[in-house]
């Protein structure tokens, strides 16, 4: 499976601290918000990652991950001229994703919790399987009337998606993490822009829905979904990522911890990747996390 990060956008509502640096490159506590999105792909075994962003941004970003081969990763990069819906990463990087499954996980959502990657390996088999052409990842919300919403029967199968409805008929809604099948290219290329002028992602997913091969998958108890648009949500990010690792003595979304576990790398390129930033106490972290892997166990 294929990986697309889409980290486009003006990050309007963040003004004016986007004005000169794209939303995902601020921090949440102690790395960048661009680290949340990559470990996800990361923790599902994705290592071929296209990650989509302005023209204006696309060099910061390759600043900071390179073409990602000190990871263990093949990171290329795209711009999306104007943001024109989330389906169009789709389009963009149709040749990057055809002929295989994919996954599209946008740069500034947040997901934690235990056993996250063994969810999301298992959910990658079924979709890799053919035994779902889509999964859709649902997150319990009280206000479902602002978000997409899915609804599922007790096996999982999807059986409606609404766009912020007035009468939500579940209260799961839709996060921005999707997995699809081989169409999903070919399905992008043919929807018609919305009202607003954007190629939605519901329309893909409505798509595998009338096929009958859309799955919602529950995020529910000890998970966290976090959306980092606004200036409240960065923040409250911020706050969940300090006491945690504070707490737990742990880093969330550290990537090179997240490719020596996956076996990307190893432990000496682990820690090398550390004293490369020795001066910062994430630095020394990820140096502790190789010498303990190295330990017998």
């Amino acid at each position: 499976m294929k990986g697309i990060v889409l980290a486009g956008g003006t990050g309007s509502r963040l003004f004016p601290l986007t004005r000169a640096v794209s939303k995902q490159l601020l921090p949440v506590y102690d790395k960048p918000m661009i680290y949340h999105p990559l470990t996800t792909l990361m923790l599902a075994g994705i290592r071929e990652i296209l990650l989509i962003s302005t023209p204006h941004d696309l060099p910061g970003f390759q600043r900071l991950l390179g073409d990602g081969s000190d990871l263990g990763l093949q990171l290329t990069y795209a711009a999306q001229e104007q943001p024109r819906g989330l389906a169009e990463a789709f389009v963009i990087g149709a040749d990057h994703v055809r002929g295989g499954p994919s996954a599209l996980v946008l740069g500034d959502n947040i997901f934690h919790g235990a056993s996250f990657g063994d969810l999301l390996r298992r959910q990658v088999a079924r979709v890799a399987s053919g035994d779902a052409g889509c999964v859709l990842f649902g997150y319990p919300v009280r206000d479902p009337e602002r978000y997409g919403v899915g609804e599922a029967d007790d096996d999982g199968k999807l059986i409606s998606i609404e766009e912020k409805p007035a009468h939500p008929r579940s209260d799961r809604a839709i996060t921005g993490l999707y997995l699809y099948d081989d169409q999903v290219a070919d399905i992008a290329a043919k929807i018609e822009p919305s009202a607003r002028g954007e190629l939605e992602i519901t329309d893909v997913n409505r798509a595998y829905l009338e096929q009958g091969r859309a799955r919602l998958q529950d995020l529910g108890r000890g998970f966290a979904w976090l959306d980092t648009g606004t200036h409240e949500s960065l923040m409250e990010a911020g706050q969940y990522v300090r006491v945690l690792e504070n707490r737990q003595g742990v880093r969330i979304a550290c990537v090179e911890e997240v490719a020596l576990r996956m076996g990307f790398i190893d432990a000496d390129a682990c820690h090398a990747l550390g004293a490369r930033q020795a001066g910062s106490g994430y630095g020394e972290y990820v140096m502790q996390v190789a010498d303990q892997f190295r330990r017998p166990r």
